[in-house]
């Protein structure tokens, strides 16, 4: 470098407490637990890079100590977070009953992440719980958060996971785990419930000014900032959702306080991604009804913006009936604005550039066969350009319609092979896979099977081929797989 090329920032913790400026009913002051036995056992070196940190956190000896809290970084201070939710259709007060926030890290570009420890101990909040988590749910989230982010789904994101060197009692003993989350905030359709509850409304307008300044500063200068602020966190739970149906994700526990205002998936407890296509799959163990099934999860995130829209209420409007008038035009709008990005979602996926009306039909009928055959949904959007000579007149004559529609744009056949190579990946967190590299390093100790899989799950639009073990679909499990939240 020159010696007047300007020099890049120092990598270190350079962190802020935006949120702990707000009212103290938000927050309580928590320091982590410290643990016996703590080993660093995965850690994101580009998310540590990009988030501006020192190179040196994985090594040892303070690394582990930092991912578990046993030490905190420099100019931490550390509180729970306050919020409730509605938990399967029940209000409930929550809270950070085992999560830590320690700071605001400001990255070299200028944003903001939240830097939080799951898993750090006992909090005001445990409400009865151990404050703990478990390694295999712990490197659940680093896998599929990371799967997320490298399929260009908004998503909080993962920096590490350390292992405590303690057990953690749930339906059997397991081996404890802390996973440093990174999000671009915390904030909750739960925090603004708990806010709404408290019936105070200065801390409710406090709350809504800040997350629109930390995440809607556009809408600020709105004739109506707050009306602007419900359409807006409703435009990117609309994209959101639809990214989810599009990569045939599951979130399992679409409880109002898993709803993020930024926009990101948040919470990998029981999620998983679809193998066979069936809209009505379940993962989690404890949906016994089917609330937050695949098909469903649209209708899910839209009854959670209500919820989001009714806290809002006094800020919309000074006049009650005005205000509902409001707040129900734009959750009306959530299912029209959730089927459009759907819809350019599956042109994509059928390599198509323009728009034409037959598109929506083309793309549900080639749901209606995979479900009727029990097709791979994966596999198949990213095989279909092989799948022509499959013996099946139904597919063929919907192959021969795809065929056609392909005709009607100017751009060739290869570009429209980019397109859905683009849009369909090979490789996602097959569920069997998963199950195996969680069972290898949690039973086993051995966290290679983890490693490779993560590696892979870092590039998911590779071509097939170079992964086959990685890419094919399952063999046909003998009973549904069932996924838990590991609280």
């Amino acid at each position: 470098m020159s010696a007047s090329s300007p020099s890049a920032p120092a990598a270190r913790w350079q962190l802020e407490h935006s949120y702990a400026q707000l009212p103290d009913l938000f927050h309580t002051r928590t320091l982590p637990s410290p643990v016996r036995h703590p080993q660093l056992v995965a850690f994101n070196a580009p998310l540590a890079a990009a988030l501006g940190l020192p190179s040196d956190l994985a090594a040892p000896p303070a690394n582990a100590a930092l991912f578990t809290g046993n030490q905190l970084p420099p100019g931490a201070q550390p509180l729970a977070q306050a919020y409730a939710g509605h938990q399967f259709g029940h209000f409930a007060v929550l809270g950070d009953g085992r999560a830590i926030l320690l700071g605001e890290q400001i990255a070299p570009t200028g944003q903001r992440f939240d830097i939080q420890l799951k898993g750090a101990g006992l909090t005001p909040f445990s409400r009865g719980g151990d404050g703990r988590a478990a390694l295999g749910p712990m490197l659940r989230e680093y896998l599929i958060s990371e799967a997320m982010h490298a399929l260009a789904i908004p998503t909080t994101r993962s920096l590490a996971v350390a292992s405590t060197g303690e057990t953690v009692a749930r339906r059997h003993p397991l081996p404890g785990a802390v996973l440093t989350r990174v999000a671009s905030s915390h904030l909750r359709v739960g925090t603004f419930q708990w806010a709404a509850a408290q019936g105070d409304p200065a801390a409710l307008q406090a709350l809504a000014d800040y997350a629109i300044q930390r995440h809607y500063p556009e809408v600020a200068a709105a004739e109506n900032p707050y009306h602007a602020f419900l359409l807006a966190v409703i435009s990117r739970q609309a994209a959101l959702i639809a990214q989810w149906m599009l990569a045939g994700f599951v979130h399992g526990v679409m409880n109002t306080d898993n709803m993020a205002i930024s926009g990101e998936t948040i919470d990998y407890g029981p999620c998983a991604f679809l193998d066979a296509y069936d809209p009505a799959t379940v993962f989690s163990s404890i949906d016994h009804q089917g609330r937050y099934a695949y098909a469903q999860q649209p209708l899910a995130a839209q009854w959670n913006l209500a919820r989001f829209a009714e806290t809002l209420l006094p800020l919309l409007h000074p006049q009650e009936n005005q205000a509902l008038e409001l707040a129900q035009a734009a959750i009306q709008a959530f299912p029209a604005l959730a089927q459009s990005h759907r819809l350019a979602g599956f042109r994509k996926k059928l390599g198509l550039f323009n728009e034409a009306t037959e598109d929506a039909a083309l793309a549900e009928d080639l749901l209606s066969w995979m479900h009727l055959r029990q097709a791979d949904y994966t596999h198949t959007f990213r095989t279909l350009h092989l799948l022509a000579p499959l013996p099946d007149p139904t597919f063929a004559l919907w192959h021969q319609r795809w065929a056609a529609r392909l005709t009607r744009q100017p751009q060739s056949p290869a570009a429209s092979q980019q397109r859905r190579d683009a849009a369909n990946p090979a490789f996602i967190p097959r569920n069997h896979l998963v199950e195996a590299a969680l069972a290898a390093a949690a039973d086993q100790g051995d966290f290679a099977p983890f490693h490779r899989l993560a590696a892979v799950l870092a590039q998911p639009f590779a071509p097939p081929e170079t992964h086959p073990t990685y890419s094919a679909p399952p063999t046909p499990p003998s009973c549904p797989y069932q996924t838990f939240c590991g609280t």
